[in-house]
C-alpha cells in the first residue's frame, strides 16, 4: 500500500527499514516527546516490523513509513495509535529525520494520513498531544488543520523543569 502525496508517500514497514527505525527510536533527543525511557533493541524493532502484518483492527495501531518521492529516501514515520473504530478516532504521532525537516514532508505526510484514515478506516477524527515548547510540531499540526482542544499543565518533566502538553484534534467530516 502506497498513499501518495505531493512530495512524499506513506507505505508499510519493510525489513529494510530496521536501521532507520533503530536510529529514530534510540535518538534520546526525541524521547521526551515520544514517552520513551529506554533504548530499543534491533530484535524488538524487527519483531515490530514483522507484527505489522496484523490488521489495525486487531492491534489498534499502525506505523507507516514516510518516503520522499523525489529521492526514494526513507525520511520518517507516522504512527496511528489508540485506534478506536467504535468512536471513529485515533491518535497520531510523526517523526521526520533531522536532515529532512522543514521541507514540507511532515505536512504532506499528515495530509496523506488523513486521506487514508477517512477513505479506508472511516475515521471521524484524529488527535495528538504536543509539548508546548515544541513550536515546530504545534505549527505543523495547526497548518494541517488541527485545533487546540485542551492543555495538561506541567505534564512532562525534563531537565529544565515541567512542560505543558497541548491536546489537538482534527474533525475529518
Amino acid at each position: 500500500m502506497n498513499i501518495e502525496g505531493k512530495i512524499c508517500c506513506l507505505r508499510a514497514l519493510e525489513p529494510q527499514d530496521l536501521d532507520a527505525m533503530y536510529s529514530w527510536e534510540n535518538d534520546m533527543t526525541t524521547w521526551r516527546v515520544s514517552g520513551t525511557t529506554a533504548p530499543f533493541s534491533r530484535h524488538i524493532l524487527s519483531r515490530l516490523i514483522e507484527e505489522q502484518q496484523f490488521d489495525i483492527f486487531a492491534t489498534r495501531q499502525m506505523r507507516l513509513v514516510i518516503e520522499e518521492l523525489a529521492s526514494g529516501s526513507t525520511v520518517g514515520a507516522v504512527d496511528i495509535f489508540e485506534f478506536d473504530p467504535l468512536n471513529r478516532r485515533a491518535g497520531v504521532g510523526i517523526i521526520v529525520a533531522p536532515p529532512y525537516r522543514r521541507k514540507g514532508l511532515a505536512h504532506d505526510a499528515l495530509l496523506c494520513l488523513q486521506q487514508y484514515v477517512t477513505t479506508h478506516l472511516h475515521l471521524h477524527q484524529l488527535w495528538c498531544s504536543v509539548l508546548s515548547d515544541n513550536k515546530a510540531s504545534v505549527n505543523l499540526f495547526k497548518k494541517a488543520g488541527y485545533t487546540e482542544c485542551g492543555l495538561r499543565k506541567d505534564w512532562v518533566l525534563d531537565s529544565k523543569g515541567c512542560v505543558d502538553e497541548i491536546l489537538m484534534q482534527k474533525i475529518l467530516e
